[in-house]
């Protein structure tokens, strides 16, 4: 249950669609669940808005099958997993509503929620190698309830590639810009945009790219300003802090 579902609930208590009972046993279920591997935590929608959201790599297939099963059964509408490999997909029952994005290595169990943001969020990458984090960022963001726009291989070593989508930036609430390499491109896209700009820095690049540390020490010292920084390949925290910024218009 998240905070809208609670919100509705208690409009069909008012209402006298439910009854106050039912109400009270929906609340009084357990805040998590407790399956000797993993506890998953029933009453975070309540508390964040959002459910909880299921890391993939690391644990074995089995295991992301049975966590995002009993979110699933406990009335979580969206189950979210993110780095999730194509053995674990294939452990699910195909009768069971779960997608799986291989290029961004998410599943979902559920359905993408519907769009309730202020505005849309631009995913843009630098080259077509920084894709599969830009799916994992595009696709946690349509998982949240995003209108999502992709603009793909617009690094600046062709920057009339990125000025050919200026509409696009000038349009967006707020901008995810991904890129290995010397990380440019969130300087540029910063020096543009009259919105939050989310640098997301990728381990693509050559030996002194260091994995993605050029590429984040660039970002970090980006002179535009607007631009926040998240981890190395992090699309998964990209996609969601971008969620979080398209939604503050809802907090009264």
């Amino acid at each position: 249950m998240n905070e809208r579902e609670m919100r509705e609930m208690l409009q069909k208590v008012a209402a006298g669609e439910i009854s106050v009972e039912d109400a009270c046993l929906k609340l009084r279920e357990a805040p998590f669940g407790d399956m000797g591997f993993a506890k998953p935590d029933h009453h975070r929608g309540i508390r964040q808005g959002i459910g909880e959201i299921v890391y993939g790599a690391g644990k074995t297939p089995e295991q992301v099958r049975r966590i995002a099963l009993e979110l699933w059964e406990k009335g979580q509408e969206t189950v979210l997993i993110t780095r999730m490999s194509e053995e674990a997909a294939a452990l699910f029952d195909p009768e069971l509503p779960f997608t799986y994005y291989k290029e961004g290595r998410i599943g979902i169990v559920g359905s993408k929620r519907a769009p309730d943001g202020g505005g849309t969020i631009l995913v843009m990458t630098a080259g077509t190698s920084d894709i599969p984090v830009a799916e994992e960022a595009a696709l946690t963001a349509e998982a949240l309830g995003n209108e999502v726009c992709r603009v793909y291989d617009v690094g600046v070593s062709g920057i009339h590639r990125l000025l050919g989508h200026v509409e696009d930036v000038m349009k967006a609430r707020v901008i995810i810009a991904i890129a290995g390499m010397e990380g440019a491109l969130a300087s540029v896209v910063g020096g543009l945009a009259d919105c939050p700009v989310i640098a997301v820095p990728t381990s693509v690049g050559y030996g002194a790219a260091f994995g993605g540390v050029t590429a984040l020490l660039s970002m970090l010292n980006s002179c535009a300003s607007g631009v926040s920084v998240v981890n190395i390949d992090n699309g998964f925290g990209a996609g969601y802090l971008a969620s979080m910024i398209n939604h503050m218009g809802d907090k009264k």
